[in-house]
């Protein structure tokens, strides 16, 4: 019979030699917080990883359990007790992976920002951008700046705005 301090209800996970009970609660959380970030992906991305079927269905139950909160705690959980028996290093590098991904796509959007204010509060910044990317069509971009400073000017919806940024990002995206 299991001993009323047993926290992991009959699991022999913490029988481990020379690890303290306060350091299997530690790897339990860890588990436990791989297994949100597990959850907090989307379908897509969770399928670019190399889970097992067990994993997979538990992370598409947990996709159910979103607005029952304490069902979805507990599940978790489960997921981070699932996790225990698998071999977690290429989990974590895929993870890795989708993180460096989701960085390097935010820089870049960040740029076009950049670029675009740039564009529309420097008119040196025309040539500069031409030259860095020769490929965008000069008379649009300088139709859509003038417009984009004009609509600032008079407080209009940012119409041109928006259009600048969508003209400027495919060229700051290809390199």
């Amino acid at each position: 019979m299991a001993d009323m301090t047993d926290f992991t209800h009959g699991d022999d996970w913490d029988v481990e030699h020379g690890k303290s009970k306060t350091q299997v609660k530690k790897e339990m959380t860890a588990l436990q917080k791989l297994g949100e970030e597990l959850v907090a992906l989307s379908p897509a991305a969770r399928a670019k990883l190399d889970l097992d079927e067990e994993l997979k269905d538990a992370l598409a139950l947990a996709d159910k359990l979103v607005k029952k909160h304490e069902a979805l705690r507990r599940h978790i959980q489960f997921i981070g007790r699932l996790m225990r028996t698998r071999d977690l290093e290429p989990i974590e590098r895929a993870l890795a992976v989708l993180r460096n991904t989701n960085q390097a796509a935010t820089r870049k959007f960040h740029l076009v920002e950049t670029w675009r204010d740039k564009l529309i509060a420097n008119p040196d910044a025309l040539t500069e951008f031409v030259e860095a990317f020769p490929e965008v069509d000069v008379q649009q971009l300088r139709a859509l700046i003038r417009n984009a400073k004009r609509e600032q000017e008079k407080g209009l919806p940012p119409k041109a705005f928006r259009e600048l940024f969508q003209l400027i990002k495919p060229a700051i995206l290809e390199d």
